[in-house]
């Protein structure tokens, strides 16, 4: 027999697993109603998992935001409100808490597990209006917006959004397709699991009111149950966390009427200005990043825009998709101008996920399945490329702002000398600790002894403390007063210690981190240390 007789052990060029394959793999996979649901849950896995390894590089000189450590504070009971915000967020991290340790890496994971949640709840949300296809694309593109990544580390109520709101839309979505009792209950059930996120919500619940009166069908879902049905059950939901509101004499609207409220009028149109700009670059690097995909090559991009009927796009629910966003976009700017509100930018992050679905819903705009592997291609270049970069973009930021105390301020180092303290007098657990919340709630974290906090009252007008713990409760079981000579508040703290505490035991300690060799601030805390029963 010859040799040229012999069977090649070589693969054809057909067989071999190159990135065109690889792509039609995806298309296929990702557009097949049996395994496009699967896709996305694997896609969203990995960006979760890629983006907390990335957070965790990128945070790893500081120690977690107070309003990660406040969060978990609350989570170490649960009530049916935390004085500042209504409890969700709190129950949410109680729960993964008592999954995972009391590490910074987790509360990462927690962040980006409410970013993946949400994107998973945009996918079927998309499903409603577009085709998988579309679909697909669009929970890419949440992907990249940067509030879903980069942005995400900060686990609080307002990142809680990301989850709540995205299934509130689905519910409104189900809701206005089927009309039935069944979908009213599901509506009224997540418009009171996004108000027990944020009374923030309420921007979003108007919305889907408004658009709902706006909508050409409007009447077929009105003479429906599904509306008046979702009120009904909203309401009687939300009944335990509006008897604690009354019992604690509206405190979360106190809270946010007096922190929130100017009296200049010429700030609050400053304020709502960053606030649109923020948000609108924001937006920019995923609406950019897909726009690219598109016109890529630049002779085909005209193709992609054509006239006439889309089987693609359900354009009625496409409406609400437009109004939806067009009134969340236009009214809390317009309302923080009429009212004179601080508008924050962090406000704005769990309001403009319906961007890239109400662009991809565009009947013009034709997608061709090429698009989708390019546009998950630049997400999981950007990601690895970030995800390398990340130890040198933390040691960078440090070496650019050495002495931010905020960012750099030694919490958790004192959280550990403070337990030292009181394990050397006592012989038992902290159980404890007073100051600010920027102060107290990191000890919370940080300690293994994790004492309840207790924030100090910066005025006789501040009522919204957390219900963790009470006066009473710091002179029966003692407690570990923390000043921080750094805030511009230490004058009011240090006399509330003289009040509250007369007797209690002087210290003076100073906190200062390294990370690679170089030193971030040195911090002087003023401690007060008072015994159980004093």
């Amino acid at each position: 027999m010859s040799s040229t007789s012999l069977p090649h052990s070589v693969a054809s060029p057909r067989s071999r697993l190159g990135p065109r394959r690889l792509a039609a793999w995806l298309v296929a996979r990702a557009t097949a109603p049996a395994t496009s649901s699967w896709v996305v849950i694997a896609f969203v896995l990995v960006h979760v998992m890629l983006w907390t390894a990335i957070l965790t590089n990128l945070k790893a000189a500081q120690d977690v935001h107070m309003d990660v450590a406040e969060a978990y504070a609350w989570g170490s009971r649960l009530l049916l409100g935390y004085g500042k915000h209504p409890p969700l967020s709190g129950w949410i991290a109680g729960l993964w808490f008592t999954v995972f340790p009391v590490r910074d890496w987790a509360t990462y994971a927690l962040a980006m597990a409410m970013a993946g949640g949400g994107l998973v709840a945009i996918w079927f949300a998309s499903l409603k209006v577009v085709d998988r296809r579309r679909a697909f694309f669009v929970v890419v593109m949440v992907a990249l917006y940067p509030i879903f990544n980069f942005k995400g580390f900060k686990y609080n109520a307002d990142l809680v959004q990301l989850l709540t709101l995205p299934l509130l839309f689905l519910a409104y979505l189900h809701a206005f397709e089927k009309r039935s009792v069944a979908s009213g209950v599901w509506l009224g059930l997540a418009g009171a699991v996004a108000l027990m996120t944020k009374y923030w919500v309420l921007t979003m619940i108007g919305a889907i009111g408004i658009a709902a009166l706006l909508h050409p069908e409007r009447l077929r879902f009105l003479a429906s149950p599904a509306p008046w049905v979702a009120i009904g059950t909203m309401l009687v939901a939300m009944i335990p966390h509006l008897v604690w509101l009354w019992k604690v004499d509206f405190v979360a609207v106190t809270y946010a009427g007096d922190v929130y409220t100017l009296s200049d009028r010429g700030r609050a149109a400053e304020l709502v200005s960053g606030y649109v700009g923020h948000n609108l670059a924001l937006l920019a690097l995923p609406v950019a990043l897909a726009a690219l995909v598109l016109a890529w090559p630049p002779r085909f991009a005209f193709r992609n825009w054509q006239r006439g009927p889309n089987p693609g796009v359900n354009v009625g629910q496409a409406l609400n998709v437009w109004l939806v966003q067009a009134i969340v976009a236009v009214g809390p700017p317009l309302g923080g101008l009429a009212f004179t509100i601080y508008m924050k930018t962090d406000w704005g992050i769990s309001l403009f996920f319906l961007v890239p679905l109400g662009l991809v819903a565009i009947p013009a705009l034709r997608l061709r399945s090429v698009m989708l592997p390019r546009l998950a291609a630049v997400w999981l270049v950007l990601s690895l490329i970030t995800l390398a970069a990340s130890p040198w973009i933390a040691r960078r930021e440090m070496a650019a702002n050495p002495n931010g105390v905020t960012g750099y301020g030694a919490r958790s180092q004192l959280a550990a000398q403070l337990t030292q303290a009181w394990h050397a007098r006592f012989g038992s657990a902290w159980p404890l600790v007073a100051g600010y919340s920027e102060m107290n709630t990191p000890m919370t974290f940080y300690s293994p002894d994790h004492p309840r906090p207790y924030t100090v009252p910066y005025s006789a007008e501040e009522t919204w403390g957390s219900g963790l713990s009470s006066l009473d409760d710091l002179k029966r079981e003692g407690f570990i007063g923390v000043c921080d000579t750094t805030d511009n508040r230490i004058a009011a703290c240090e006399a509330w210690m003289a009040k509250e505490a007369p007797g209690a035991e002087p210290l003076v300690m100073t906190t200062q981190r390294f990370f690679h060799g170089q030193a971030g601030p040195a911090i002087v805390w003023k401690v007060y240390i008072q015994g159980p029963g004093r």
